[in-house]
């Protein structure tokens, strides 16, 4: 019975965790009492009366307030209810509800949330096809519901002005939000019982170490072999001689392997934030304060799919370093497509292709620039990307053996800096056991990238680009892209009952709408912003709350973002936002981009540091570029507008401020 109540008390949830659980159920309650007769009742501290659409980023004075009145209608239809579940004890610190320059149409419930620009998966505006099917938030409700999360139930999505915003659900009984999945009207799965954040928490307490424990070997032996059958059934799918129908039938499979895919991603990333967690909890009870950049350091993989492609591509450059021919093939022509139309007029060449880029292409290709999007094509499909990665390695002549040597060092010194002075005795024993736990769980932050963001994505693009090929030839489109444009039903229908859909013109209407919003700039957060709201866990790998609270630059020359990164580095700015400028990219050159995923990571071993957009300290660039030992600033919001190519800059990734020198 000890040794129970011992390992529940190593075992429990992480004291971050446990806290932000702790005011998620405070303000849940602080609702029901508030109003326990029904949604009717109002509340009566009064209400916030900003002007319509203006946004209002001041404390609030006592307590939570309706908000305005809607702007679609000029009234709000659903105050009441709206009175009920925002509570008197949840503060609002702002809100935004639109402007003229940034217009938003609200649904029922849904101004009362927080939402969060989501640029951290998908900065660019997003395709029709993408929202409908694409969306990582598609299977949140599985993951909220499986863990017996108090703090939330479900996690939705909204198309603003051509974006992605996102909101996490609190998991109260009296919310009533609208929401769109797979074109169909979608009701928040918020639980009936009002009692269920209090009760549930003690599963979540119960299980989340269990799967922290658990889950690498579940990975290994059942769930990755699981996908991997998966994608063996999706690529050696003849679609070619398949018909429409049976391609139909093959994107609801394609469909249904994205959601189970999704699901288990969910289960893993709980399981690490779990481990990761309670090693910042133990670290805090025996060392005291925790240093973000030695955890940071601590989270560094030596073996995972993202190094194995890394290393696949040194190992090209290699036999192409060796061959006189091959080197002189690479130095002709100015981009890479000019080098892919040399390498085929080759026997040499052609000879590369085949025994080398092709088999790259079908272990590691199932990738794009931007992972959470169907419009952008695979290294699958074009195998420019991959020539552009070994050019670059070939004029720095980069050394995978000593990239990851040096990774490897200094994941050792960060291991001995943390356990060095911890004495010995039973917070040593526990402090090693849980970085042990963290360190083996490492991997699996780039692997599901790998096999999820990646992978995954990538093959339901595909399963619909080969739909859109039989479309263009029974002339239905023109172009097999022009399939990202339709909506899901439109799609099926188009594909079963050609009459019943415009297509050509729908997909003429929407690229000219996805190119205007190019030119919009979106907002970090709109809808309601309260201390719970802001409290949500995994707000942080969006940045949030710092970005909420972070004091514009004093100095027009200065932009303030999260120290990702440490170190302090000069140099000539590189700001890149497509896949088109990656050639572009030199030795010494600080990267300003709007986000990073691994398609990215080949840049890495060019630039002397990073300037984001978007991201939280846990976020993919600021991992990276710990890993590569690079200077980062992540999170600024907007450097790649007020940064260009050629300005010279001082990146500082221990303070979050990038100086425009010149």
């Amino acid at each position: 019975m000890i040794g129970r109540e011992q390992r529940h008390r190593d075992m429990c949830l992480p004291a971050w965790l446990a806290g932000t659980c702790s005011y998620w159920l405070a303000a849940t309650c602080a609702r029901r009492v508030h109003a326990p007769h029904g949604r009717g009742q109002r509340s009566a501290r009064g209400t916030l009366t900003p002007d319509q659409g203006r946004p209002d980023h001041r404390p609030a004075k006592q307590g939570r307030s309706a908000p305005p009145p809607c702007p679609r209608s000029g009234r709000d239809p659903f105050s009441e209810r709206k009175a009920y579940f925002m509570s008197s004890n949840d503060e609002v610190l702002g809100t935004f509800y639109g402007d003229e320059s940034f217009p938003i149409t609200w649904e029922e419930g849904e101004q009362e949330l927080f939402w969060i620009y989501d640029d951290l998966h998908i900065p660019n505006p997003v395709s029709p096809m993408f929202f409908d099917i694409g969306g990582w938030w598609l299977t949140c409700d599985h993951m909220f519901r499986r863990f017996g999360t108090p703090f939330a139930c479900d996690w939705i999505a909204k198309n603003i002005n051509g974006y992605v915003y996102t909101a996490a659900v609190p998991a109260d009984s009296s919310l009533h939000a609208e929401a769109t999945e797979y074109q169909a009207r979608y009701v928040p799965r918020v639980p009936r019982d009002p009692d269920y954040p209090q009760k549930i928490g003690a599963y979540m307490n119960a299980v989340l170490p269990h799967y922290a424990h658990n889950f690498l070997d579940w990975w290994q032996t059942r769930l990755r072999p699981e996908m991997e059958r998966n994608f063996a059934y999706l690529d050696n799918y003849d679609t070619e001689h398949a018909s429409l129908v049976e391609l139909a039938v093959l994107l609801e499979d394609a469909i249904d392997i994205h959601d189970r895919h999704w699901k288990i991603h969910w289960m893993l990333n709980f399981a690490q934030f779990s481990s990761t967690l309670n090693l910042n909890a133990l670290i805090q009870e025996i060392k005291g304060a925790v240093d973000p950049n030695l955890m940071g350091r601590l989270q560094s993989s030596l073996a995972d799919r993202n190094w194995d492609s890394i290393e696949a591509l040194w190992r090209i450059k290699e036999e192409i370093k060796a061959d006189d021919d091959l080197r002189q093939l690479f130095k002709r022509g100015e981009t890479a497509a000019d080098i892919w139309r040399a390498l085929q007029q080759s026997s040499r060449g052609q000879q590369l292709i085949r025994e080398r880029i092709e088999p790259y292409q079908q272990e590691f290709g199932y990738k794009s620039i931007w992972s959470h999007e169907f419009a952008f094509p695979t290294w699958k499909e074009q195998a420019t990307p991959i020539i552009e990665i070994l050019r670059g390695y070939l004029e720095t002549d980069y050394d995978y053996p000593r990239t990851i040597q040096g990774v490897r060092e200094d994941l050792d010194r960060a291991i001995h800096e943390l356990m060095d002075d911890v004495p010995p005795g039973e917070g040593r024993e526990r402090l090693q056991q849980a970085l042990d736990l963290s360190l083996r769980m490492n991997p699996l932050t780039p692997d599901h990238h790998f096999y999820i963001d990646q992978g995954t994505n990538a093959r339901l693009r595909l399963v619909l680009i080969a739909i859109g090929k039989k479309l263009v030839q029974a002339r239905l489109l023109d172009d097999p892209e022009d399939v990202m444009y339709l909506r899901y039903n439109e799609l099926r229908l188009l594909m079963t009952n050609p009459g019943a859909v415009p297509a050509r013109e729908l997909v003429s209407q929407r690229r000219d709408e996805r190119e205007r919003a190019y030119q919009i700039r979106p907002r970090e957060w709109v809808g309601t912003a309260t201390k719970t709201a802001l409290a949500f866990p995994y707000n942080a790998l969006w940045g949030f709350p710092e970005k909420f609270y972070k004091q514009p630059a004093q100095k027009s020359d200065e932009i303030r973002g999260l120290a990702a990164s440490p170190g302090v580095v000069e140099g000539p700015a590189r700001v890149v936002l497509s896949l088109e400028q990656f050639d572009q990219v030199r030795e010494g050159d600080i990267l300003v981009c709007r986000m990073t995923n691994p398609a990215w990571v080949v840049l890495f071993t060019r630039i002397v540091g990073l300037v984001t957009d978007a991201g939280g300290v846990t976020s993919h660039p600021a991992v990276v570029s710990r890993e590569f030992g690079i200077p980062a600033v992540v999170g600024t919001s907007d450097a790649t507008q007020r940064i260009k190519t050629g300005d010279r800059i001082r990146v500082n990734g221990a303070t979050g401020v990038v100086e425009v020198l010149a």
